[in-house]
C-alpha cells in the first residue's frame, strides 16, 4: 500500500567549526561566518524515511522552514531519493522560538496527507529537542521520541525502538505518528548519481527571483516577475520546480508566529572562556617552527 513520510529538516550552522573568530562581543555566533549544513539528526530521520520507503512503497517529502538558501537542504534531500520538497519562507517567520516554529511547521504539515512525520531529536544550533514533540501536539497525533530503529510496520501500526537513556524499549502505535530520531538510528546513505544529476538544476521560485535580479541588476520589478514566472513554470513542467510556501499560503495566525509567537526569553547569556590546559611558547623564527613540526610528528599529531 505504501507510506507518505513527512520529514522536517532543519539548515543549521556547522557548530563542529566555531571558534573565536566566529563568535560576536554579546557571546552570540556570528551565524554567517560558519557554513551551513543538514542538521545532521535530520539526516537520519531521512534515511528511516527512504528505508521505509524502500521496503513498503510511499513516497518522502521534505520539508524545511527557513530563509532562501534553506532550499539547499532540500535539494540534498532530493539527491538522496526524497520525492517531493517543500520551502515555507517568510520574513514574518523571523525570530521564531520552537514554540513558533512548532506552529508554523504544523500548519504547513496539516495541508499534506501523511502517515509518519519525522524529524530528527534535535538541532545542533539549539539543543532544545522541543519542536518534534510541540508539533506532535499540534498536530494531534501520537508522538515517540528517541527512535533507534524501526520494528516492523503493519498496515496502519508502526513498531520502534526507543532509547531510553540505560536501556531500551519497544513502543507500539496506531498510525498516524510523528517520530523523532537519534543520531545512531542508522548511517545516512549518500546522494545517489541519479539522483544528483536530475535534480541539479531544481530551484525554488526565491532562488530563481534572486537569480534574475543578479543577472539582469537594471531590470524593473515587473520584468523580474515575468521572467520568475517563465522560468519557474520551465522548471515545473521538468519537475524541477522546489514548492516554496509563506504564512498565507499556509494559512497560518500571525499572533502565533514569529516574534510575537515566541514567548521565550533569553534571561542571561554567559561567555565561556575555552583554555588550553597547557601552553608552550613557540619562537616565531624558521627555527622555533621546525622544532615545532618535529614535536607535532613525534607526538603523531601530524604525519
Amino acid at each position: 500500500m505504501g507510506y507518505h513520510c513527512v520529514v522536517l529538516a532543519k539548515q543549521v550552522p556547522d557548530t563542529h567549526r566555531i571558534t573565536g573568530q566566529v563568535m560576536n562581543d554579546d557571546g552570540t555566533v556570528n551565524r554567517s561566518a560558519l557554513p551551513a549544513i543538514f542538521n545532521p539528526e535530520d539526516l537520519n530521520a531521512l534515511e528511516m524515511a527512504l528505508q521505509i520507503k524502500d521496503r513498503f512503497g510511499g513516497r518522502v517529502t521534505v520539508v524545511t522552514m527557513g530563509l532562501p538558501a534553506a532550499a539547499k537542504v532540500l535539494r540534498e534531500a532530493l539527491f538522496r531519493g526524497a520525492d517531493d520538497a517543500i520551502l515555507v519562507t517568510d520574513i514574518r517567520c523571523a525570530a521564531s522560538d520552537t514554540l513558533a516554529t512548532s506552529y508554523i511547521l504544523s500548519c504547513a504539515v496539516k495541508k499534506l496527507e501523511y502517515d509518519i512525520v519525522l524529524c530528527g531529536r534535535q538541532a545542533i544550533d539549539g539543543d532544545t529537542a522541543q519542536v518534534g514533540p510541540q508539533l506532535a501536539e499540534k498536530l494531534g497525533i501520537t508522538q515517540i521520541t528517541y527512535i533507534e530503529s524501526l520494528e516492523a510496520l503493519d498496515d496502519k501500526t508502526i513498531q520502534v525502538r526507543r532509547n531510553i537513556g540505560n536501556g531500551w524499549q519497544s513502543v507500539k502505535a496506531k498510525l498516524p505518528v510523528l517520530l523523532t530520531v537519534v543520531g545512531d538510528a542508522n548511517a545516512p546513505r549518500v546522494a545517489a548519481a541519479k539522483c544528483l544529476m536530475k535534480y541539479k538544476k531544481a530551484r525554488a521560485p526565491v532562488e530563481v527571483t534572486q537569480q534574475i535580479k543578479a543577472m539582469n541588476p537594471d531590470a524593473v520589478d515587473a520584468e523580474v516577475k515575468e521572467l520568475t514566472t517563465m522560468q519557474c513554470d520551465a522548471l515545473e513542467a521538468k519537475g524541477l520546480l522546489i514548492k516554496q510556501w509563506n504564512l498565507d499560503d499556509i494559512e497560518a495566525d500571525l499572533t502565533w508566529c514569529g516574534r510575537n509567537g515566541s514567548p521565550t526569553k533569553v534571561h542571561r547569556i554567559q561567555s565561556v572562556v575555552l583554555a588550553a590546559k597547557e601552553s608552550k611558547d613557540i619562537e616565531p623564527t624558521d627555527e622555533g617552527l621546525a622544532a615545532m613540526i618535529h614535536e607535532l610528528i613525534d607526538d603523531k599529531i601530524i604525519a
